[in-house]
């Protein structure tokens, strides 16, 4: 599988380790920057980049890193396409994946142990997709969403 990988300046040393970590564990990996340590670097440009690529390539995944991941998977989620989660437990990476067919990982260097990071990391990618009916019928009312704007039928009116 090919795993796009970027990061902001605050990402930098752990997107290292996982390009590392990920090509260990098979996968073709793609470096989308930075390429070098510069703490003026913002996270929007390489998360969208991210995003891109990964919508672009069927199949592929992607891993998106900064100080507190937020901001990275408030990015990649603007690329149409893009389901990004964020991870705070192996758990959550799992399920990223396992119940919202998520493509695309986030993760909070400043948050966690290195060690730890890269555990989410390896759970979200070898997770597959459940494709319960259930989760079908969810990501495809996003998926409406996203190109219609028209919002869902819902039970009660707010």
């Amino acid at each position: 599988m090919r795993v796009y990988i970027g990061s902001d300046h605050a990402g930098w040393t752990l997107k290292a380790r996982l390009l590392e970590r990920v090509a260990e564990l098979g996968h073709e990996v793609v470096d989308c920057g930075p390429y070098e340590l510069r703490d003026s670097d913002d996270y929007p440009p390489y998360c969208l980049l991210v995003g891109t690529k990964v919508v672009a390539d069927p199949g592929s995944l992607g891993i998106v890193i900064g100080g507190s991941g937020n901001g990275e998977a408030i990015a990649a989620n603007k690329v149409r396409g893009v389901r990004c989660a964020l991870a705070f437990s192996a758990e959550t990476a799992k399920l990223g994946r396992e119940h919202n067919d998520a493509n695309v990982l986030s993760l909070g260097a400043r948050m966690y142990d290195e060690d730890v990071a890269v555990g989410f990391a390896e759970a979200f990618l070898s997770t597959p997709f459940s494709d319960a009916e259930r989760h079908v019928r969810r990501i495809a009312l996003l998926t409406e969403y996203e190109q219609t704007g028209d919002l869902p039928p819902r039970r009660e009116d707010c």
